[in-house]
């Protein structure tokens, strides 16, 4: 026999933990961000419902005194029936879980920051050779919670992280109205006139979308090899990391997300995908973005596709060029990695 109400709380532990470590990685104001919403989480709070800003004050510095305790402490094992096992080892809690209705994943983020996600396994499904997980909700998650990982041949998706991501994005539109990629996506999806129904259907396309991508960064592993992780570890905290993962960001949407979208005729995915191209990745490929904007005036998709085909190549030569200037200098190819991708061609 096992309980799941016991394996829960060790995960969200091991949460509370990893959060403890980690938390001081964002800037104040992304993090008050994420605390708000962590906390509309835990007391399950709908996402347009207002939220009670002297409570979040207590329940925030609750929190901290939580993370303080647990800054030094270790992960613990994870309570299956009659054994314990490795909270990062997802494929032995699966063996357990999946069959069970539930879902399990550990593995490492931005900044070598663990993930653990308990959640309900609403499908299991077998994609270009990937097993891909989608559950439904989340039982247990740390501050960050990623909509979609890729841990070796296994992909997890969680709607409900998908459709709270897309809910943040929403409500930036709202707040400026300047970005008119997501205003065509909404339209699309006709957010505008029913917001509930809307929201769905764009979680659906936004979760097939991630499953996309991730399966275009398991064929960018498999270009790359696995000298790519130990590189981001020795990068870790540094503008080179952001650059390089980036640059695997846009390889792994031109092998596989950009593509199968146009060729689905996914409009609204499409239009979303370019609304939250932001931050690195605009920086380093502006030229998809103007090949975006011609395609959403004509709908002629040709600039489009050139871009993509362009892209692939372009991304993978700058990645093995950048896994090149790590294996001759290690550690200290940080700054000759910066250099290489602000001056193009690669």
């Amino acid at each position: 026999m096992w309980n799941l109400g016991k394996l829960t709380s060790t995960v969200q532990h091991n949460c509370h933990i990893s959060d403890a470590q980690h938390a001081g990685d964002f800037t104040l104001c992304i993090y008050l961000l994420r605390m708000r919403e962590f906390y509309r989480w835990e007391h399950e709070i709908p996402l347009s419902g207002p939220l009670p800003n002297d409570e979040v004050g207590a329940w925030l510095e609750e929190r901290e005194r939580l993370w303080d305790q647990l800054a030094s402490s270790s992960y613990e094992a994870l309570p299956l029936g009659d054994t314990l096992t490795d909270p990062f080892d997802s494929a032995a809690v699966n063996r357990e879980l999946a069959p069970r209705g539930y879902i399990y994943s550990a593995g490492y983020g931005r900044y070598n920051k663990p993930h653990f996600f308990l959640g309900a396994l609403a499908r299991a499904e077998t994609r270009s050779g990937f097993a891909v997980y989608t559950s439904s909700c989340e039982y247990a998650r740390d501050l960050v919670a990623p909509p979609a990982m890729l841990q070796d041949r296994n992909i997890f998706v969680c709607r409900e992280s998908v459709r709270r991501f897309l809910w943040e994005k929403i409500e930036e539109w709202r707040w400026n109205r300047k970005n008119e990629a997501m205003g065509r996506a909404l339209a699309e999806s006709g957010f505008d006139t029913e917001v509930h129904r809307g929201l769905e259907r764009m979680t659906d396309e936004q979760t097939e979308s991630m499953i996309l991508h991730e399966l275009g960064e398991g064929m960018a592993g498999a270009l790359l090899g696995e000298d790519w992780n130990a590189m981001l570890l020795t990068l870790s905290r540094s503008k080179a990391e952001i650059m390089a993962r980036a640059v695997r960001d846009l390889l792994a949407d031109c092998l596989s997300t950009l593509p199968v979208l146009l060729d689905d005729g996914n409009v609204a995915a499409l239009h979303f995908y370019f609304a939250t191209f932001s931050g690195m990745r605009r920086h380093l490929y502006p030229e998809v973005l103007e090949a975006y904007r011609l395609w959403a005036s004509d709908h002629d998709p040709q600039p489009l596709r050139r871009a993509i085909d362009d892209g692939t190549d372009r991304w993978l030569t700058a990645a093995q060029a950048i896994l090149d200037l790590y294996r001759r200098t290690g550690s200290l190819a940080g700054d000759a990695i910066e250099n290489l991708l602000e001056a193009a061609p690669y």
